[in-house]
């Protein structure tokens, strides 16, 4: 079975992030700030043979890119079985991704490299080790820094650095990332702060816009944008103009919307696909599938289900409400 899986504003959807855990060892005050979550029980979660079973028929409805996230995805036991799992799907998967916070991939990178990852996404908030502790409230800069080069090691190329860009705690080393980019070959991506904070302390004045993010880094590196299709992708990316090594791309949900061309949909580590990462209603998969549902009811469901995507967020609008699961429990 194959096919296109559209929306009813006849966007194709090709992306799929599937989380696979709601846990994380970080505590990033913009998405976990106070202590543990409330973890999904096991029982709950989907098992890896599920995870493999329901990708293959989305993949069969025409996604082509999985982005494994969490909570941090390494934490889940044994993350290169579902790698391999995974990576059985290829060519139609065409893309098979990993974001992570970097601090399993010291001992892990070639690991997941054989075990078929092709990409690479590694978040990294601050380049200060005082700021860096403040952001993720664990004191661990170093081992992300030897994460990043264990990741080129292996060959998990390109790699992409996520910096999510706060007022009044990183903005001022965004020059400073554009610099390590430059210096390490990596692709860096800004992204602006969003309200999926599980204190909901989230407030406009706190989002450093795409255009302010843009204007610190030209400051000191002059960039010419990539003449590239843009498509569904959620950044504006560019080069540096001296064609030194390295991309910078920015992503501004907040002052930019970019949900016209969006491809993606989301599958919680506890089986709820999500059509949107503001959605305010999820859709159980997971019961669908336990019920003893057919291939071709899972099929029906999924399909449903993207056709009820919303159109865009409604992050600026009075009425917004900011969804109830914070982003470990959604999957970036």
């Amino acid at each position: 079975m194959s096919g296109l899986l559209k929306d009813s504003y006849n966007r194709q959807i090709r992306d799929l992030r599937v989380s696979l855990t709601d846990r994380c060892n970080f505590r990033c005050f913009y998405c976990l700030p106070h202590g543990e979550p409330p973890v999904a029980p096991k029982e709950q979660m989907l098992s890896y043979e599920e995870i493999e079973y329901v990708s293959e028929i989305f993949v069969s409805l025409g996604i082509e890119k999985i982005r494994l996230t969490g909570g941090e995805p390494m934490m889940r036991r044994d993350i290169e079985t579902v790698i391999r799992k995974l990576s059985a799907l290829k060519p139609r998967l065409h893309d098979l991704a990993l974001t992570t916070n970097g601090y399993f991939l010291p001992d892990r990178a070639e690991e997941l490299k054989e075990a078929g990852l092709d990409r690479i996404t590694i978040s990294l908030d601050s380049l200060k080790r005082d700021v860096f502790k403040r952001m993720t409230g664990i004191d661990v800069l170093d081992r992300v820094l030897e994460g990043i080069e264990a990741a080129k090691r292996a060959g998990l190329k390109p790699i992409k650095i996520n910096a999510v860009i706060v007022r009044g705690h990183n903005e001022c080393e965004v020059a400073d990332f554009a610099r390590f980019a430059r210096e390490h070959d990596v692709w860096m991506r800004f992204i602006e702060f969003m309200p999926l904070d599980s204190g909901h302390e989230w407030s406009r004045e706190m989002v450093v816009s795409g255009r302010e993010i843009r204007e610190r880094i030209e400051e000191r590196f002059s960039l010419v944008p990539l003449k590239v299709p843009r498509g569904s992708e959620t950044s504006s990316r560019y080069r540096f103009a001296d064609n030194a090594p390295g991309e910078i791309g920015i992503i501004a949900p907040v002052t930019e919307p970019f949900c016209g061309a969006c491809s993606r949909i989301r599958l919680t580590a506890d089986g709820q696909i999500r059509t949107c990462l503001f959605s305010t209603v999820e859709h159980s998969l997971r019961d669908v599938v336990r019920s003893g549902a057919t291939r071709a009811e899972v099929v029906e469901f999924i399909e449903s289900v993207v056709e009820k995507k919303e159109p865009r967020h409604y992050i600026n609008d009075p009425e917004f409400r900011q969804p109830a699961r914070t982003m470990s429990f959604i999957g970036g």
